[in-house]
Parts: structure tokens; C-alpha cells; sequence
């Protein structure tokens, strides 16, 4: 958070809307981060919350539609050989186009709220070629509900924090962490849960997935199709 703070300190609101539409394109940055941080430094004084939350939702739009335009075009062929550089797998990308096949516009609205999901659901909802029109309704609206709740959020609990001392304060802290923590543990847990069925909806390779090397040959069919086999 004192990194961020340097950023806002120097950028102000082109830092809040950097951060969260680089982390849009699927490059895993702190986007959430620094909208609560920015938050907490517009509770101290230093920016409009206004001013925070629309920087984050317009870098959330942008850089979700410059994602989306990546895997649209892009496809598994680019997923195959770049995706390890953005800790992006293929079987993180099998449970991308389960949920994606299960929940659609629901998954770009939701998944904002995701950590994991929020920096690669507008890639892979281009790659799945989820349609446009349905991926820009729900993009924006995540992004503005999204901006919206933990802006505001982490506004009041910038304003609260300093009133916060001594054993009341110790108390906060440590429920924090405990929150953090049980929701890392969720995730987690949740994570292999859905890889598990992605690998039972699509077993082996996926279709234009093979990894560099193998003598498979990437499918000429869409990218839409279904499962190989």
C-alpha cells in the first residue's frame, strides 16, 4: 500500500485508472489494490472519491474491451505461447470456458469481484467469443457496481480507521486478516473444485491448445467448438 501511495502521490487518478485497465488486459497487477488504496487516500484528503471511483471504473472499461479485442483476435494460439507470462494455464483457461459456457454475461458481470477471474474473464471472454454487445453491457455495469461498492467501501473505512486505537484497534486488525486469509483459503479450494469439473467437461487438450512441442495440430474449426475427443 505505501508503493501505491507513491503512485497516487505522483498520478493521482491516471495511477487508479493504470493500475485497474493494465490489470483488465490480464496482466496481474494490483488493480483492486490501488482503487481501495486511492480510496483511503481520498478519505485522508488528497482526491476526490468521485473522482477515484470514476478512474477506476473507466480503466476497468477500457482495459477490459483492449483484452477482450486480445483473445477475440488472439485466440488460443496466442494464449499457448504467452500465457505463462501472465500465470495464465491451460487448465486456469479450461475453467475459463466452463464458467463461460455455464454462466456468460453473468460471469463478466460477477467476475469482477473475483480476483483471479477479474484480471483474465475479458480475454477469455474473447477468446470464447462471448458476443459483443452482451460483453460491453456487462463490462461496464460490473465495473461501475464494482467501483462503486469498494470505493465507497474503503472511503468510510479510511475515514473510521483513524478513530480506531488500543485494544478496539489490535481487534480490527486481526479480524482483517482472518477475513483475508479465510478468503484466500475459499479461492483456493474453489479454484481446484472448478478445475476439476473443467477437466471432466473437457478432457485432454484442449482444441488450438496444444503446448509448444506437441505433435498435435491446432484445430481448424472455431474457436467455439467443443471439447476435443
Amino acid at each position: 500500500m505505501s508503493g501505491l501511495d507513491g503512485w497516487l502521490s505522483t498520478l493521482g487518478y491516471a495511477a487508479v485508472a493504470l493500475f485497474v485497465g493494465v490489470e483488465g488486459i490480464g496482466i496481474p497487477i494490483p488493480g483492486e489494490t490501488m482503487l481501495i488504496a486511492a480510496a483511503v487516500f481520498a478519505a485522508e484528503g488528497h482526491l476526490s472519491i468521485a473522482g477515484v471511483i470514476l478512474a477506476a471504473a473507466g480503466g476497468a472499461v477500457a482495459g477490459n474491451c483492449l483484452g477482450f479485442g486480445i483473445g477475440w483476435f488472439g485466440g488460443y494460439p496466442l494464449l499457448r505461447r504467452f500465457g505463462k507470462y501472465v500465470r495464465l494455464n491451460e487448465p486456469q483457461v479450461k475453467v475459463g470456458r466452463y464458467i463461460f459456457m455455464r454462466h456468460g454475461a453473468k460471469v463478466v458481470f460477477f467476475g469482477r469481484f473475483v480476483s483471479i477471474l477479474r484480471t483474465y474473464l475479458a480475454f477469455l471472454a474473447g477468446v470464447n467469443r462471448m458476443p459483443v454487445t452482451r460483453f460491453l453491457v456487462a463490462i461496464v455495469a460490473g465495473a461501475i457496481v464494482w467501483a462503486v461498492f469498494y470505493g465507497v467501501a474503503a472511503f468510510e473505512l479510511g475515514n473510521q480507521i483513524s478513530h480506531l486505537s488500543g485494544p478496539v484497534g489490535i481487534v480490527f486488525i486481526a479480524l482483517a486478516v482472518v477475513v483475508v486469509i479465510a478468503a484466500i483459503v475459499f479461492i483456493r479450494i474453489q479454484g481446484k473444485r472448478l478445475e476439476a469439473r473443467a477437466e471432466e467437461a473437457f478432457p485432454g487438450p484442449l482444441e488450438g491448445y496444444s503446448t509448444p512441442g506437441s505433435e498435435e495440430h491446432e484445430s481448424e474449426g472455431g474457436i467455439g467448438d467443443g471439447p476435443a475427443g
